[in-house]
């Protein structure tokens, strides 16, 4: 299975920039002053005139007289007095994404490093990924960075999967794993492909006759949360019914299906894991289920930055199982 890079246009953080620029251009850039960016950024995120200028380090008289620079500049009174402060107009509003997206790519431009050393890096990264991905990534992972990357630290999140775009464009994630097809982040690179099996236990009764979709009828099934699309062959099955147990994550799953009679519909990779671990089975049942493609996604803000391409890089070269060695190599050239 060949592997390749692609780069997705349309993310959130390339619109709001091009956007951005429309709007400067219709203004007079070459007399434009970029602290007034600041000054409204502040005044938006506080609500208040006092304690943006204290959050800025300038006097109120000063921030004032920005806000009347910036307000003449575009044409609106961008806020308006409200109880306990002020309140943005709806062009504000609208324009606040725009700054606030310019200025985390000045702070990128200006603070980003020619190279990057791995192994006396004390960086902090940021990436989301689901339960079964935290047990799918991070032991492969953890072994290569204690060796290249000693000082570098890692935080796994697992945020709402409408959330994850935002936060990507806005610094608050560095990178993203998993199957995650309404993201509209500006790169991705596929990984591998995965389809959906059932587990149960190996010496489970009715493990040599679960192969069509009527045999199903014959397991209960747990049903854990953190994944919607076992829930949705469930319900197109006609399984609801035979749903027993719900539970928000899958770390207990192989305690439960070695101690019960109970199944559950999850991918393949992690399936397997815990087949081998737990003396379970692997059933490869007329599920419904379309294949699907884990990714690792990230932002265009931090593309060319040298220490998130080491970075995606090694998670490529910890993955690179499945991988011809010629495709993990050739990886490296294209994150």
């Amino acid at each position: 299975m060949q592997r390749q890079s692609a780069t997705v246009g349309g993310g959130t953080g390339f619109i709001n920039q091009i956007t951005f620029l429309n709007i400067m251009h219709r203004m007079n850039m070459e007399d434009f002053d970029l602290n007034l960016l600041h000054v409204f950024g502040a005044v938006h995120a506080t609500r208040n005139v006092s304690r943006a200028a204290q959050r800025l380090g300038l006097s109120q008289p000063a921030v004032s007289h920005a806000l009347t620079r910036l307000r003449l500049a575009l044409q609106d009174p961008l806020f308006v007095r409200a109880p306990g402060g002020v309140r943005a107009t709806a062009r504000a509003e609208h324009f606040a994404g725009f700054v606030e997206a310019a200025l985390r790519t000045l702070d990128v431009a200006l603070h980003e490093t020619d190279s990057f050393d791995p192994a006396t890096s004390q960086r902090a990264f940021t990436l989301h990924m689901s339960d079964l991905a935290t047990g799918e990534l991070l032991p492969a992972l953890l072994p290569v960075l204690r060796r290249e990357a000693p000082g570098l630290r890692l935080e796994a999140v697992q945020l709402d999967p409408v959330a994850i775009g935002g936060a990507l464009d806005q610094g608050a994630l560095d990178l993203a794993f998993g199957y995650l097809p309404g993201l509209a982040a500006a790169h991705r690179y596929d990984l591998f492909d995965q389809r959906y099996v059932v587990l149960l236990r190996a010496d489970h009764p009715l493990r040599r006759r679960v192969r069509s979709r009527a045999s199903l009828r014959t397991l209960e099934f747990i049903l854990v949360k953190s994944h919607s699309e076992p829930a949705k062959a469930l319900h197109r099955l006609g399984l609801e019914a035979r749903i027993r147990l719900t539970i928000p994550h899958f770390a207990v799953v192989p305690a439960l299906l070695a101690n019960s009679d109970l199944a559950v519909i999850m991918p393949v990779r992690p399936a397997e894991h815990y087949a081998k671990q737990h003396g379970l089975a692997v059933i490869e049942a007329d599920l419904g289920l379309p294949p699907f493609t884990i990714a690792l996604h990230w932002a265009w803000r931090v593309h060319n930055d040298p220490g998130h391409r080491w970075l995606r890089a090694l998670v490529v070269q910890a993955l690179a199982e499945p991988l011809k060695r010629g495709a993990a190599g050739k990886a490296r050239r294209d994150l």
